[in-house]
């Protein structure tokens, strides 16, 4: 049987060049080379993100306050968790942009043109679940397509992105069990 060298695998190999490279400009941190034309795109997705998480953080605590109703106190107190959670991955992602060498932007006058999610001020307890749920839902979407956006571009960013969507679809399968009681 005749083999096709073409199709035989290459050896593993690092790429001494960027090694090179990385032992230059110290002043960097960890933002090496190999992180090339894309960082500045990556830091501009996560200042997005960072947006929708403290929009999030507000509209959950906002619930929170005025959550009323028979349900009201056992929801209210998980709308305070998702808005500590929502807070946590808002600190994730600004460590993370000040890690690439970007500044977090966490001007408040510019949230809502920033934020995928919407700032809610919903009275019925109904309508808070509902609008938590879409804010959800649309983090889930954004958080997926920025993972494959940034792909191998960025591994430890997108590991991070994994690990909050992974939180982002626990809480909207919480609403939405909510929202079927």
């Amino acid at each position: 049987m005749k083999r096709d060298h073409a199709s035989e695998p290459q050896p593993l190999a690092l790429d001494e060049a960027a090694i090179d490279a990385a032992r230059q400009h110290t002043g960097d941190g960890a933002v090496t080379p190999a992180y090339g034309p894309w960082r500045d795109n990556i830091v501009e997705l996560l200042n997005a993100a960072l947006a929708t998480e403290i929009t999030c953080v507000l509209r959950y605590r906002r619930h929170h306050f005025t959550a009323d109703g028979v349900s009201s106190p056992a929801i209210a107190a998980e709308f305070l968790v998702h808005a500590d959670e929502e807070l946590a991955h808002a600190d994730r992602l600004a460590a993370r942009i000040v890690q690439l060498g970007g500044k977090p932007d966490l001007r408040p006058e510019t949230l809502p043109k920033r934020s995928h999610a919407a700032y809610d001020e919903s009275a019925t307890l109904k309508a808070q679940i509902e609008s938590n749920l879409v804010a959800e839902r649309v983090a889930v979407e954004t958080y997926r397509q920025m993972i494959a956006l940034i792909g191998d571009k960025d591994p430890t960013t997108r590991r991070l992105l994994e690990d909050i969507l992974a939180e982002e679809e626990r809480h909207a399968d919480e609403l939405h069990n909510w929202m079927t009681r």
